[in-house]
């Protein structure tokens, strides 16, 4: 019998799977696709950065980003986060700037003209820019697959085609219902992603989690050599950045409703083009990949920051990213295993991000949502 069951195979589950084996526990983990990283983790732009206003975010970064880099197969590539700020938010990205210094990260300050040098773009309305010289990207793929393997490796059973359909406490156990059978732990860790507040409801619980679809649009190769760092227009939430000899760009759209839409939405990329164009003329020129873009789902809580940890007894959540559950999820690994070996997480204090501030009305605001 498990000690404790975690529902879901993308790379928090699987980071969480591995950190919990290492504590010696017994795990079994659920997924109910018939392979791995096949929600959110799979169709990530697959950005990692420590540029957050709030501490808990820069930290949970900060602390997967060091971990990233020494696993080879989360390929880390520090391309850099190049942030253009406006006017209108100049003085608020100075004090995320000021926290983020306070924690020891590094992230610098760039006049416009420096920041020219990195990329090419229109300056009209921005006050500065900031460069975070350790954010970049990884390979979400290879990095769940390094934390599946080091699971199993401990003792940990990884069951594909499998999910949870309903679960109720009994006798201090969880009791788990799939298509296989009945399962018992006396912990539940739910790591569903965009699916975790549909769980939740098998559980008779209201996570509040809902699926929204994002666009990640790409360009054909282009005709000119280049390395641009993920670059993000804070005036209109464009961003963009090199991979490879295309470019991959995208915005969020504001007014897409939750749920689980499928398939690209072709009539956003106009938008898209717009705001991308204002600010950078070099797009002008380029052609799009239709085949190459693709579309995935942000997890959403209400203010837009995750649900870490115990929610009632035996049953913790790690879900509700909204976009950034990539680069946190190896220390959020870390965190749900000090959850269940200690009753409470100690590396770093999770009550900002416990779903009871929902309950008490205490969201959390954080500035550096893109």
């Amino acid at each position: 019998m498990p000690d404790a069951i975690v529902v879901g195979a993308g790379i928090v589950g699987a980071a969480s799977a591995f950190r919990l084996a290492e504590r010696g526990l017994k795990v079994l983990l659920l997924e109910k696709e018939a392979t791995y990283a096949q929600g959110s983790t799979g169709r990530s732009a697959a950005g990692v950065r420590v540029q957050f206003s709030e501490p808990l975010n820069v930290l949970l970064s900060y602390l997967s980003i060091l971990e990233y880099r020494e696993i080879p197969e989360a390929a880390y590539r520090p391309l850099g986060y190049l942030f253009l700020v406006p006017e209108a938010l100049a003085e608020a990205q100075e004090e995320a700037l000021k926290a983020q210094r306070a924690l020891g990260v590094p992230v610098e300050k760039l006049s416009l003209a420096e920041a020219q040098k990195k990329v090419p773009f229109r300056a009209e309305g921005l006050a500065y820019a900031t460069f975070g010289p350790m954010d970049g990207v990884i390979d979400p793929h290879g990095a769940t697959a390094f934390y599946l393997r080091e699971a199993r490796r401990l003792g940990a059973e990884v069951r594909f085609s499998e999910p949870l359909l309903s679960a109720r406490r009994e006798r201090g156990m969880w009791r788990v219902k799939t298509p296989q059978g009945i399962h018992e732990a006396p912990y539940l860790l739910l790591c569903a992603g965009a699916w975790t507040g549909a769980v939740g409801r098998r559980l008779g619980l209201e996570i509040p989690i809902r699926p929204v679809r994002r666009m990640v649009f790409a360009t054909a190769p282009t005709p000119f050599p280049h390395a641009f760092p993920l670059t993000v227009d804070l005036a209109t939430g464009f961003y963009f950045r090199s991979e490879g000899s295309r470019l991959l760009f995208g915005r969020s759209n504001p007014e897409e409703p939750p749920g689980f839409r499928e398939g690209m939405d072709w009539g956003w990329l106009g938008p898209t083009l717009e705001a991308g164009l204002s600010r950078f003329p070099l797009l002008e020129a380029l052609a799009l990949d239709r085949k190459a873009s693709w579309w995935g789902y942000y997890e959403m809580t209400p203010d837009h920051n995750p649900i870490l940890g115990f929610v009632e007894e035996g049953l913790l959540v790690a879900a509700g990213f909204s976009g950034h559950g990539v680069q946190q999820a190896a220390m959020v690994g870390r965190l749900m295993a000090e959850e269940v070996a200690f009753g409470k997480a100690q590396s770093l204090d999770l009550t900002p991000f416990r779903l009871r501030r929902f309950w008490e009305g205490k969201p959390l605001r954080e500035r550096g949502i893109v």
